[in-house]
């Protein structure tokens, strides 16, 4: 009996994102490119702030500055993709 494998593969995936009209796009790409510099900027001002604060260096903040580090990460990966995707009106991953 012969075997069958999975001859499928992939280079590339569709992101599904938000259908906006082209004269909407750039109100929508300025409003998520604030959203992502406000993340950041204020993720990274709670880490400078438990790191120079000696008061805040507890457990609690400490998880705390690692939780803002690793939200910093992921929204360095997600947003500047989809605000690619939205100017060059491509779907691709």
């Amino acid at each position: 009996m012969k075997s069958i494998k999975n001859q499928s593969s992939t280079s590339e995936f569709i992101l599904l994102d938000l259908t906006i009209c082209p004269e909407d796009q750039d109100m929508y790409s300025a409003l998520f490119l604030a959203m992502y510099l406000t993340t950041v900027l204020g993720n990274f001002l709670m880490i400078l702030l438990i790191r120079l604060n000696s008061h805040l260096h507890t457990h609690m903040y400490f998880l705390l500055s690692h939780l803002a580090f690793t939200d910093i990460f992921f929204s360095s990966v997600t947003s500047p993709k989809m605000l690619m995707n939205m100017l060059t009106h491509s779907q691709f991953i």
